[in-house]
Parts: C-alpha cells; sequence; structure tokens
C-alpha cells in the first residue's frame, strides 16, 4: 500500500514539474494549469486515503465551502482584479501552513489544553520546521493582506516609511528566532509559539508597507515564495513527501520569478524591499511635474496616423488594466491588421501589478500568443517601426532610466518607444508613474499625447477608423 502511495506522489511532482514547464509560455500555459491541478487532485486524494479518516464530515464541509468560495473569486474577479487576487491566494497558502503546523503540535503534546508535553521522541529537526512554517506562513497571510489592500486601493500605494524601520523588523526577526531555539530545546513553552505568531504577523505588515506599488510585481512573487516555503516546512513537520515537493516547487519558482523581476527593474531585491521607492496619487491630485509644452492631438488626428502605419507596436501597461480597454484595444488591432499594418504588442516584464499581468489581460481579450512579444524579442524592432502606440504604461517607457542617475529608474531596461518615426500616447494625465519620475518621452517633439480614459480614447479610434 506504502508503494502505492509513493507511486502516486511521484507522479503528482511529476505532473507539477511539467505544469510548470508549460507555464513559462502563455501558448501552453493552460495545459500547464490543467496539469497542475490533476497532480495537486491525485495528491489530496491519496493524502486522505493513506490517513485513514475515519470521519470526512469537516473535510467535506471544507471542500465545499472552500470549493464555492473559490468557483464565486473566479467567476466574478475581473481580469483587471487578478493581481490583489493572487495576492490574497498567496495569503491564505501562508494561513493554511501555520494553521496546520499549529494543529500538529497540538497533537504532538498530546493534550487540547496544552499543559503536558508528551511527543518527547519528536526529533528536533521537526520542532524546527515547525517554528519555520509558523513564521514564514504568518509573514505571508498578514503581508498579503498589506499588498492586497494596496492593489485594491484599501491602502494608498505609496511607501510607508518610520525611523529605525530596517533595525525594528531585524529585531523583530532575531526575537522569533531567539523563540524559537528555546521552543525547540524546550517543546513544552508553546507560549513562545504564540508569541512567534504574534511578532510574524507584525513583521508581515511592516515588511510590505515600504514597499511602492511600482514594486508590487517582485512583491506578489516573493510572497508567492513565501507560501510554497511555508507549505514545505509543514510538510516536513507532517511528514507529507507530496506537500514537501510542492512547497519546495513553488518556493524555488517564486524565488526564480522575484529574481527575474529585479533584473528587469536593474535593482536588488534589497533595494526593492526596503528603499521605498514609489509615490501614489488620489483622485484628482495631480502630480507635481515640470511647466513644459506638450502637444495635445484628438483620437481623429491619431486615427489618421495609425491609418497610415504600415507597421505598429502597441505597449500595453496598468492604465489599460485599470480602464477595461483590452476588448476594444484588440478590436483596433484587429481593424489595422484587416488594412494591412503588422500589429505586434510589446510586454515588459514589469508592466502591470504581478508578473504576467498583461498576458493574462490580454489572452482574455483572445488577443493571437504570436502577436505578444517579451522585451528582449521585440525592442530592436522598434526604430523601424512607424508608431509606437502606448496604452497606459509610464514608467516602462521613460527615457530617464537610460541617463539620469539620479532618478529610482537608471538602469532599468526599457522599451525603446522613443526609437520608433512617431510615439502616440494614451494618458489621463502627465502623472508621473509610480516611480514618481517625470517622463520627457511626452515631450517630445514626435510623441503624439492623447489625453483620456484609454477605453473611451480607443472606442473613439475605432468609430473613426470604421468611418
Amino acid at each position: 500500500m506504502k508503494e502505492l502511495i509513493y507511486l502516486a506522489y511521484l507522479v503528482s511532482a511529476v505532473l507539477f514539474i511539467m505544469g510548470l514547464k508549460l507555464l513559462s509560455s502563455p501558448k501552453t500555459a493552460r495545459r500547464g494549469n490543467l496539469l497542475g491541478a490533476v497532480g495537486m487532485l491525485i495528491a489530496i486524494v491519496v493524502t486522505l486515503l493513506d490517513k485513514a479518516i475515519i470521519d470526512f464530515t469537516f473535510i467535506l464541509i471544507g471542500l465545499v465551502v472552500g470549493g464555492g468560495i473559490g468557483l464565486l473569486l473566479a467567476k466574478r474577479v475581473q481580469m483587471t482584479a487578478m493581481p490583489q487576487m493572487v495576492g490574497l491566494l498567496n495569503g491564505f497558502g501562508g494561513g493554511a501552513s501555520t494553521l496546520v503546523a499549529f494543529a500538529e503540535y497540538m497533537r504532538l503534546s498530546g493534550d487540547a489544553s496544552l499543559t503536558v508535553w508528551t511527543g518527547a521522541n519528536v526529533s528536533y529537526d521537526v520542532l524546527a520546521t515547525l517554528v519555520l512554517s509558523l513564521l514564514i506562513g504568518t509573514v505571508t497571510f498578514t503581508g498579503s493582506l498589506i499588498a492586497f489592500a494596496k492593489l485594491q486601493g484599501i491602502m494608498r500605494g505609496a511607501p510607508i516609511l518610520y525611523a529605525m524601520q530596517k533595525q525594528i523588523n531585524a529585531a523583530m526577526l532575531l526575537g522569533a528566532i531567539v523563540l524559537g531555539v528555546l521552543f525547540v530545546l524546550d517543546p513544552s513553552l508553546w507560549l513562545f509559539l504564540i508569541i512567534i505568531i504574534a511578532i510574524a504577523a507584525i513583521l508581515g505588515v511592516t515588511s510590505v508597507i515600504p514597499i511602492g506599488g511600482a514594486d508590487m510585481p517582485v512583491v506578489i512573487s516573493l510572497l508567492n515564495s513565501y507560501s510554497g516555503l511555508a507549505a514545505a516546512m509543514t510538510g516536513f513537520v507532517l511528514s507529507n513527501n507530496a506537500l514537501i515537493i510542492t512547497g519546495t516547487l513553488v518556493g524555488a519558482s517564486g524565488f526564480i520569478l522575484t529574481s527575474i523581476m529585479c533584473k528587469a527593474m536593474n535593482r536588488s531585491l534589497g533595494n526593492v524591499l526596503f528603499a521605498g521607492v514609489g509615490v501614489d496619487y488620489a483622485a484628482g491630485e495631480t502630480a507635481a511635474t515640470e511647466q513644459r509644452t506638450v502637444v495635445r492631438y484628438t483620437p481623429e488626428d491619431a486615427a489618421f496616423m495609425l491609418e497610415n502605419a504600415q507597421s505598429v507596436i502597441i505597449v500595453p501597461g496598468y492604465g489599460l488594466a485599470v480602464a477595461q480597454a483590452q476588448h476594444v484595444l484588440q478590436e483596433l488591432a484587429s481593424i489595422l491588421i484587416s488594412r494591412g499594418a503588422t500589429v505586434r504588442y510589446a510586454i515588459h516584464p514589469v508592466a502591470g501589478r504581478m508578473p504576467g499581468h498583461m498576458n493574462v489581460l490580454l489572452a482574455e481579450a483572445n488577443v493571437p500568443y504570436d502577436l505578444l512579444l517579451e522585451m528582449d524579442q521585440i525592442n530592436d524592432d522598434f526604430q523601424n517601426t512607424d508608431v509606437a502606440l502606448i496604452i497606459g504604461a509610464n514608467d516602462v517607457v521613460n527615457p530617464a532610466a537610460r541617463t539620469k542617475k539620479s532618478s529610482p529608474l537608471y538602469g532599468m531596461p526599457i522599451l525603446n518607444v522613443d526609437y520608433a518615426r512617431t510615439t502616440m500616447v494614451v494618458k489621463r494625465s502627465l502623472n508621473p508613474g509610480f516611480a514618481g519620475e517625470d517622463n520627457d518621452l511626452f515631450y517630445e517633439k514626435k510623441t503624439m499625447m492623447v489625453f483620456g480614459d484609454a477605453k473611451s480614447v480607443v472606442t473613439n479610434l475605432v468609430q473613426v477608423l470604421k468611418k
């Protein structure tokens, strides 16, 4: 029987690895999701059978309630709100690891009142991973709630900084580690676990509040990595191979993705976590920018330019997601293609509020996958392009990243939209992006600024072109 269980876990692990491999490309991502889901289903069923559970009542209630909530979220949550949903799900994963690990400690203690410790033969490695599961899981839970609040607009996206922030966080982490060591030496000190959970809850909040909106893609992927590590630690506590493998895969892939995001921004992880880069503007608030002249164009002017273009590269950004303009944008692209123009989309790695946000958004609008090109694939083509159409992007096309050493964007690889023959920017205002850096691109002579809501402007472009 054990051999069949281990074989099933092996099959699950293979499916997880294959699923991760397929997730690396938009063309195969759906199949990757399916393989991962099947692998998880196998692991759950085998685990439930392996533990010889007598009463499935609460398990079935959890499946029905949890499945119902998940189905409702999948149906109701807009694609534009996917970043905050992913952040919230990361938090649920961390919270689940904390609850399961503490429940296992209660089982090992042999006494629901926690006044007697009878698990004398529990090894130090299990106790150590128990502490790590509680610490990482709780940090992930509260940190993800803050990320969700920032993305949802419940909190302002600007960094929240205060005196000795790093030192206080380091002291809390050190205190949690010391308490963890003392607990491992004497597992009857269950109160130390409660204190560790409380410290971790505060640490999760204080670790995420200094991170600005521009760095949310990094935060989302890092918290995803944390949730995987917490699950892996819980797997060691439970001696569950499937959970160890799954958690390790999530933790490793999340950290690799975090590194890719940092590389795309040309910043270190420490700079993202502790530099406090970013600004936020309330509704109706205008940033203080230099008093320079921009040339305003109407949708009719923009439509004339697009109508005569032979090649167009579209650069989507977070403004596209906010306006929910992905469907009408693809309609515009289809019209241009039907008239003989070459149209492609340039995707910057950190465009949007989570890794792959633009790919997911455009996939919802049925944009063909072969039209979606990463920055490295398309950046050299801008110089041979008639029109670079920027919809809601800002920091990822800001030339200050190349030349202005005092800018927080300096050194970040950007899309070379200013090399195109004409640059067309659809934007609500001249406000800087999340990094707070004014964009020189808006003031260049060959830049056409079309102000307004992205969906309204693109809809007008479609109507004019149809006429």
